[in-house]
């Protein structure tokens, strides 16, 4: 085993949403920080969005889904157990490069779950303790918005206006002004104008297969370029096998292979986890050792267990005119917090959003896009082809996922990635709750639809995959006997190991969590430089 001589004080592995907000705040602040990345860096150039073939990428090479794309730098999961399925990227910038960019943040109330609606448990940290974090993670993504959403408290200035709703999102808003029901443009990590160096977004639709423009924030071109500037170290291709351990029970560093796949040691004073609600935990369990013969950090044996994905129900109606709803950012429109907070009435806990999303290209159409099923082949493919294309409207209803312990990752007894390192089995199913949260979803967004004038409205209960959003896997909390971590990231079992990623939440909220994994990060990494002295003792 090679071995790096020099030991550096903080050791981040993964460098997606979490990792590179947290060592750019690190290594602004002048501390030795060094991450360990499995993917590589993307080429803009090269991304599909700038092929004629875009659609085949997206469900090939491109494809979210990490069983589909099978490229050297995945690994595979068992979701056998599960109706949705996990879905993440690896590079530089993490899913961040594969992601819609809908940026809205956790609301107040999802810290306050079990105080609100005795479900759950509270959060050790509160809205207005992070609200700092997610001004700052906003000046540094890059938000297009508008201030003054009453389903929030007062933000700060939006760095560029909202992305245009278009002819789409004025034929929406007609349903939810005729209902008098809640609705704003979307927070979008979409820049709509020049900014920070960046160009601005040109309309063009598929923001989820990569943007050449650099307008959408992907952490590669918004913390990375920065925190290297700074002196913090990245490391591409360098897969983590397991974190290591010394005499005194703190961890040591990593054992990772590198891209000719040797086995490599790298020693840290800290070691940093920001490698996801299912990548997290697998490489804690796979961190096993006679002081943690359950997996690392895992004396509470809660490590992999409370996953929590956002389940989404797809409604689209399907309009007479043609609505040009292939313009612009796809999942970027219209949010609704309407049926978001607890009301009894309707016969479950918690809420869901609504998220309003715009068409997609030609061939995705003919598949079906959100549906579960293609447009038929046959003498009528063309008319139905003709009656969708641009003219429909989805309204995806996001319910909030509460945390339950039987829904968790595990390894896999004989699934393996390429270099022997054991795969994540995931086991998940939806409760009572959340079947009847989606029923209600459903009914209340085939409601606004038709209210906006759809002459027909078709239902995905359940879409597969959906498992964008990968969380609760080591869960914060004061209690060391009921979580992984404290407030502060920082393991209940060994002192010098923190978590940083989507796997620290307490429960789900109902909306994209990006934005509030990164205000957790940028926390976290505040708390590390007020103490910097003490942990790195």
């Amino acid at each position: 085993m090679a071995r790096t001589n020099d030991v550096v004080d903080v050791l981040v592995i993964g460098a997606g949403a979490s990792g590179g907000a947290f060592a750019w705040s690190l290594a602004d602040a002048g501390i030795n920080v060094m991450c360990l990345e499995q993917g590589g860096w993307m080429d803009p150039s090269a991304y599909p969005s700038t092929q004629d073939a875009w659609e085949i990428h997206k469900q090939t090479d491109f494809n979210p889904n990490p069983n589909f794309r099978s490229l050297p730098q995945d690994y595979p999961v068992n979701e056998s157990g599960t109706p949705i399925a996990p879905l993440m990227f690896n590079a530089v910038g993490g899913s961040t490069i594969h992601w819609s960019a809908h940026f809205p943040r956790l609301h107040p109330s999802d810290f306050r779950v079990r105080t609100l609606d005795g479900v759950a448990d509270d959060w050790p940290v509160s809205y207005q303790q992070l609200e700092p974090y997610f001004s700052l993670n906003d000046q540094m993504m890059g938000v297009a918005g508008i201030t003054g959403d009453t389903a929030y408290p007062p933000k700060s200035e939006r760095q560029t206006p909202p992305i245009p709703l278009g002819k789409l999102g004025d034929t929406i808003v007609r349903g939810f002004e005729n209902l008098g029901w809640h609705w704003w443009p979307s927070d979008s990590a979409i820049l709509t104008r020049p900014y920070d160096g960046r160009a601005a977004c040109n309309n063009c639709g598929p923001c989820e297969i990569g943007c050449p423009l650099g307008a959408k924030a992907s952490t590669d071109v918004t913390y990375w370029p920065k925190a290297i500037a700074r002196g913090a170290m990245l490391k591409t291709n360098a897969r983590v096998r397991e974190i290591t351990l010394g005499k005194d029970g703190l961890a040591d560093g990593a054992v990772y292979y590198d891209s000719d796949g040797r086995v490599q040691r790298q020693k840290a004073r800290i070691v940093v986890m920001a490698c996801n609600g299912i990548g997290t935990p697998r490489l804690l369990l796979n961190s096993e050792s006679s002081l943690f013969p359950d997996g690392l950090a895992n004396t509470s044996g809660l490590v992999g267990r409370n996953l929590m994905f956002h389940p989404y129900s797809m409604v689209m109606g399907v309009f007479d005119e043609q609505l040009e709803g292939y313009k612009g950012p796809l999942g970027c429109a219209i949010i609704s917090s309407e049926f978001y907070e607890t009301d009894l009435s309707r016969g479950f806990v918690r809420g869901y959003a609504f998220q309003v999303i715009r068409n997609p290209g030609p061939a995705t159409t003919a598949q079906g896009f959100v549906l579960s099923s293609p447009i038929p082949w046959g003498s009528d493919h063309h008319r139905v082809f003709g009656e969708r294309f641009g003219r429909t409207i989805t309204v995806a209803v996001i319910g909030e996922d509460l945390p339950e312990s039987h829904n968790r990752v595990d390894l896999d007894p004989t699934l393996t990635d390429s270099d022997g390192i054991p795969a994540p089995k995931v086991d998940y199913r939806m409760s009572e709750n959340s079947l009847k949260m989606m029923d209600h979803g459903i009914a209340r967004a085939t409601e606004v639809l038709q209210a906006a004038g759809a002459k027909e409205v078709l239902v995905n209960p359940l879409l597969r995959p959906a498992g964008w959003h990968l969380l609760g896997t080591a869960r914060m909390g004061a209690d060391a006997g009921n979580s992984v971590v404290d407030s502060y990231g920082r393991s209940h079992d060994v002192k010098n190991l923190f978590i940083i990623d989507g796997s620290i939440f307490v429960t789900a909220g109902a909306v994209n969590p990006t934005s509030t994994i990164q205000a957790l990060a940028l926390h976290i990494a505040d708390y590390f430089k007020q103490n910097a002295r003490h942990l790195l003792d």
